[in-house]
């Protein structure tokens, strides 16, 4: 592990110096790169930097113990030795973490797609809710959220909604919400006052650009159709909703959402793109299937992966077994506990794997 580390500290020393170099801002692709590789190495070489420094502080301590008579000198020797004994555990685990193999994915922006499942109008009705919760929770962090593609029903409930989160690192943190997502209590229409149980799915895919994936033209139907349901000007009005059809999958998308018929034309690209690429991440994730099982977030879309409860106001991620009684807080978008519970759990899965490589 010492080894690599050395290594990535000359290496972003080799980063620092192309970056100071005049032409380099002449290439915007290049300085994009060295630029992301400063960005990911920085925080290693850091904590490894601070993982020395407190090693050559043991060393220290322990030659002045060896050579100091005065008692007062000595306890001061003994303090800061027992200091940095327990830092240098803290960053040697932290620099464990870091030295994961990272997913590629998790950069991207990201394309999220909620479908109501068992439950009928409650199923649609909780879809919507789990939508407005990751709009607050994104919001929350600054990203921008945009609307793709959305099937309503007249309650104020979604059949299905895709919309695409914009943000750095959105994949890194979304990936944990890809499941089946079950809501426990008594709908608004049922009278005698019975808890329902009813689930919704969510997928989270990583925005595939058009390098990443191709799409031959011959494999493709494109239609156009005036959009309908709710909305403003030009609704019904004009042909602007487009809907995709792709042949070898199978896969249909639809875009009503913008005015334009180009804007609908580029978004229902990008869901499809996503999806696509979405596809071959899945069939790589179950070549490693023993892997796959052993982390967060990358489990089988069809698992159960939380529980809201609202008579008890209780919220159950199954995966990780962390229980919250805090279901207003969580519906209003603050998951940023549970996200942290499932990285933390992800982490440990992955580092318990290697030592048992080693």
């Amino acid at each position: 592990m010492f080894d690599k580390l050395e290594d990535l500290v000359l290496r972003l020393e080799e980063v620092l110096n192309q970056l100071s170099e005049p032409d380099v801002a002449s290439d915007p692709e290049r300085f994009r790169k060295l630029m992301k590789e400063q960005s990911d190495l920085t925080p290693i070489v850091e904590t490894y930097q601070a993982y020395r420094q407190n090693q050559q502080n043991i060393e220290e301590s322990l030659l002045l113990l060896d050579e100091e008579k005065d008692e007062e000198m000595r306890e001061l020797a003994k303090e800061e030795l027992s200091a940095s004994r327990e830092e240098v555990e803290k960053l040697e685990g932290k620099l464990k973490i870091l030295l994961l193999p990272k997913d590629p994915n998790d950069d991207k922006n990201v394309i999220v797609e909620i479908r109501a499942g068992a439950g009928g109008d409650e199923a649609a009705l909780f879809a919507a809710e789990v939508y407005r919760m990751y709009v607050h929770y994104a919001e929350g962090r600054r990203w921008r959220v945009e609307t793709m593609e959305c099937e309503e029903i007249g309650i104020g409930g979604m059949k299905n909604v895709s919309f695409m989160i914009t943000g750095q690192g959105a994949y890194s943190v979304m990936k944990y919400e890809s499941g089946v997502h079950r809501v426990q209590r008594v709908p608004e229409t049922e009278s005698g006052g019975r808890i329902h149980t009813s689930t919704i799915s969510v997928a989270v895919m990583p925005e595939a650009e058009e390098v990443e994936v191709e799409i031959d033209e011959k494999d493709i139907r494109i239609d156009v159709m005036r959009a309908s349901g709710n909305g403003g000007q030009c609704v019904n009005t004009t042909d602007s909703a487009v809907r995709l059809t792709h042949y070898p999958s199978g896969i249909v998308v639809y875009s009503q959402t913008e005015k334009s018929q180009l804007q609908n034309k580029e978004k229902a690209f990008a869901l499809l793109r996503a999806k696509l690429y979405d596809i071959e991440c899945q069939k790589a994730h179950d070549a490693e299937a023993e892997a796959r099982r052993s982390q967060i977030g990358t489990g089988d879309r069809s698992e159960k992966i939380r529980t809201y409860n609202f008579p008890q106001g209780r919220v159950t991620d199954h995966r990780i077994g962390l229980t919250l009684y805090k279901l207003d807080k969580v519906m209003g978008g603050d998951i940023q506990e549970i996200i942290d519970a499932c990285v933390a759990a992800d982490q440990a899965a992955k580092l318990s794997r290697l030592n048992e490589e080693e």
